[in-house]
């Protein structure tokens, strides 16, 4: 995984899924991230980063629409609109960020190898602040 920051869209990963949304019909865009986060939830064995990316940056495309959510202003997040989020993905974005950040995480396993660590783990722990809030 190519990462060159803590961001939610840093990473090789994130910024492919962000292409693949781009090319993506407008109506089909909330059903690939739904997608994406249902994965990972679903994910009963070792949780790989590339799965665990796009759920986190799923999240961040969420949050950003609530209140109290950061604007994505990332050049390696969608370029295009996303629709108006159905409420029901607040909850399961907050529970693929659980399983992110879980022991049997690859993402979570490579961060801890870092000194950024804390400073990731509070991004996504603020991330969730805003999809629960």
């Amino acid at each position: 995984m190519g990462t060159w920051d803590i961001g939610h869209f840093d990473n090789d990963t994130a910024a492919d899924f962000s292409g693949k949304l781009d090319k993506a019909a407008q109506a089909e865009r909330e059903s690939i991230v739904r997608t994406a986060l249902t994965s990972t939830i679903e994910t009963d064995d070792y949780l790989d980063s590339y799965e665990a990316c796009q759920a986190v940056a799923s999240a961040a495309l969420i949050a950003a629409q609530l209140p109290g959510g950061t604007p994505i202003t990332t050049a390696y997040a969608p370029d295009e609109p996303m629709p108006a989020f159905s409420p029901d993905l607040r909850a399961l974005a907050a529970s693929a960020l659980d399983r992110v950040v879980a022991e049997d995480s690859e993402l979570a396993e490579l961060w801890d190898e870092t000194e950024y660590s804390e400073k990731w783990r509070q991004s996504v722990a603020e991330l969730k602040a805003v999809l629960l809030t």
